[in-house]
């Protein structure tokens, strides 16, 4: 009789949802969908936690029904994701000394985190104003980092980016309860084709997941997080065909999972995918969720390997619910009709990944 042994590795992996702008909503509200997700099984949320009384009191809440947050660090040091403050401009000080108070008043309610991830797509145009806009629309090199005008200044943003790392780092290993939480990148997006022309209008540009990642790693990254976290966007095309699901499977290895690699090992760290998911076009109630279910269980199975080996630390599909804010339901969220749909409860099923 044979057995076969399944690492440890599998079972660690932090499985969860993101959820989308939870401060428009009422306490009341905010409570309620806490509530669902726990009673769903969810265990882990990416979440920001704003600078007052109301992140602190949000993330609270969360933490004592059961669910850490995966906080998603979106202002740090007067870095402005969406205005004109680049990153080269970032003050790690500043960023210490805003910071620092935050996670002092959480942890003094006993608040322990699922991971610190600061920032967010740092590599593409819109979220890093290091980018100029309109850009060439091109996905730029690593050679091009180091030697193209525009990419030699989204490094120079890149290199003050590893100084805020190192404020973060610092905190995290002189905090009382969140020593042991890991420091993450920003979740870099992806666009699953090589260098070159990128395609529509207005024109942005990108700095590849891969080429991000060796860029930070030749300044020093690896001494300063404990992952890297990227988004996963696949091709929806065809669920359940074994072709496309073969392509989906080799552009997964390609540009995504290329610098992954397990704990302690050399050359590189675990991934945490901070987003992924497919949309689901039905408006309808009840929803036909069959073909993203479809698409989901594959994706869990291309995820299993990864996760057995250790390069997988992370989890967490994007979204559990829509825009507050928002007249329509958003197609990519999983809570519709009232209730988790089927593709959902797989996206948060730890099984699949043993």
């Amino acid at each position: 009789m044979s057995i076969s042994f399944v690492p440890a590795y599998a079972q660690d992996v932090a499985i969860g949802v993101n959820i989308v702008d939870p401060y428009k909503l009422s306490v009341d509200d905010q409570n309620t969908m806490l509530d669902q997700m726990k009673a769903a099984g969810v265990k882990v949320i990416r979440a920001s936690v704003t600078q007052d009384a109301k992140g602190i009191d949000f993330a609270d809440r969360a933490w004592s029904r059961g669910i850490r947050i995966e906080w998603l660090i979106y202002h740090f040091g007067g870095y402005d994701p969406f205005g004109k403050r680049p990153l080269s401009a970032a003050d790690p000080e500043q960023f210490r000394s805003t910071f620092a108070p935050i996670l002092a008043s959480l942890e003094q309610k006993g608040v322990v985190f699922a991971a610190f991830e600061l920032g967010n797509e740092i590599n593409l145009s819109g979220t890093n104003p290091e980018f100029p806009l309109p850009g060439k629309g091109v996905q730029l090199s690593l050679d091009q980092l180091n030697h193209d005008p525009e990419g030699q200044q989204i490094g120079k943003g890149f290199d003050n980016y590893l100084k805020l790392l190192a404020v973060l780092k610092d905190l995290r290993d002189h905090s009382r309860l969140n020593q042991r939480t890991p420091v993450l990148t920003a979740g870099l997006g992806n666009y699953e084709q090589d260098d070159g022309p990128l395609p529509g209008k207005p024109k942005g540009d990108i700095v590849s997941i891969n080429s991000t990642i060796e860029y930070m790693r030749a300044h020093g990254l690896d001494s300063l997080v404990d992952g890297y976290a990227i988004h996963v966007y696949p091709f929806g095309n065809n669920p359940g065909d074994p072709k496309a699901a073969a392509m989906r499977k080799a552009r997964l290895a390609k540009y995504d999972f290329t610098e992954c690699r397990a704990a302690g090992s050399p050359g590189g760290k675990p991934c945490w995918i901070t987003e992924w998911g497919f949309n689901n076009l039905d408006m309808a109630c009840p929803i036909d969720d069959s073909g993203r279910t479809s698409l989901v269980r594959e994706m869990m199975a291309s995820f299993q390997p990864y996760a057995r080996q250790g390069c997988l630390g992370g989890l967490l599909y994007f979204s559990w619910n829509s825009d507050p804010a928002a007249k329509t339901v958003s197609y990519g969220s999983i809570w519709r009709c009232g209730s988790l749909t089927e593709s959902g409860r797989l996206s948060i099923d730890a099984s699949l990944l043993r």
